[in-house]
């Protein structure tokens, strides 16, 4: 009777295994066939998708796509939402709203909410959950429901070349310069310069580059030693492999005399 039970459980595993293996297979043949290109537009008639332009399967709520342009080379998550609009079926008239430069990256569950005009500059990277919205809602009569209240819109302008952390929220009326990063959980509003570090809630300045005096205040670790030209990625992997073994002992711990 073991024996039999034993067999009936091995069976059973193998089942599992198999049926595991088919749905992982599955799924990731729809996910490949649910994501939208220039090539492969799906029902999505952006105004302009890019060359190389991907967004991941399942795609969060997209609507507006006639005033929703994507740059070349961007990288869109799963489940982001892009809006243009208050909501599906309005004629936003003959200029584009949404505007993704070349080379964006937005990570999973984003959001962007454009009601009036956002714009993201090239090659700015967003993290997991990002919020910006040119939208907001007004609390001018504290009677009526704070979501009953026509709502305020300003244009939204994102540099070049930013980096926006995991959480974090851009305002409306937001205007970040070139290079600046934003810190995880960070809401930002108003207007932050060029290669600066924000962080909290609302943001405020916490580090920024100068170009005489560098960073200020300084970096707390060297900056990373650029690779040289020709180091093949052969040589690399050697490298890391061995750098336990270059890195310098540690000192000695005090003794108690």
């Amino acid at each position: 009777m073991p024996k039999s039970r034993n067999t009936f459980s091995s069976l059973t595993a193998w089942r599992r295994r198999i049926a595991s293996r088919a749905v992982h297979r599955g799924w990731r043949w729809v996910q490949e066939a649910g994501a939208v290109s220039a090539e492969r537009p799906g029902r999505l008639r952006f105004r302009r998708i890019g060359t190389g332009t991907r967004l991941a399967f399942p795609q969060g709520t997209v609507f507006g796509e006639p005033w929703i342009e994507l740059g070349d080379h961007c990288v869109i998550g799963e489940q982001v939402t892009l809006t243009a609009g208050m909501m599906p079926g309005l004629d936003l008239g003959p200029d584009k709203v949404m505007t993704l430069g070349d080379g964006v990256v937005l990570g999973r569950g984003s959001h962007v909410i454009a009601d009036t005009t956002v714009t993201i500059g090239r090659d700015t990277y967003c993290g997991p959950y990002v919020y910006i919205t040119s939208t907001n809602h007004s609390y001018d009569d504290p009677k009526t429901p704070v979501g009953k209240q026509w709502p305020r819109a300003e244009p939204v302008e994102i540099g070049p070349g930013c980096w926006l952390g995991t959480g974090a929220v851009i305002l409306p009326g937001a205007r970040l310069g070139r290079n600046v990063v934003v810190a995880a959980g960070a809401v930002v509003r108003g207007a932050v310069p060029d290669h600066a570090v924000v962080a909290g809630a609302p943001a405020r300045v916490v580090r920024s580059w100068d170009r005489e005096r560098g960073w200020q205040p300084p970096l707390r670790t060297p900056a990373p030693v650029p690779i040289p030209a020709g180091v093949t990625p052969e040589q690399l992997l050697a490298l890391a492999e061995h750098a336990p073994e270059a890195r310098p002992a540690a000192p000695p711990e005090p003794r108690d005399t």
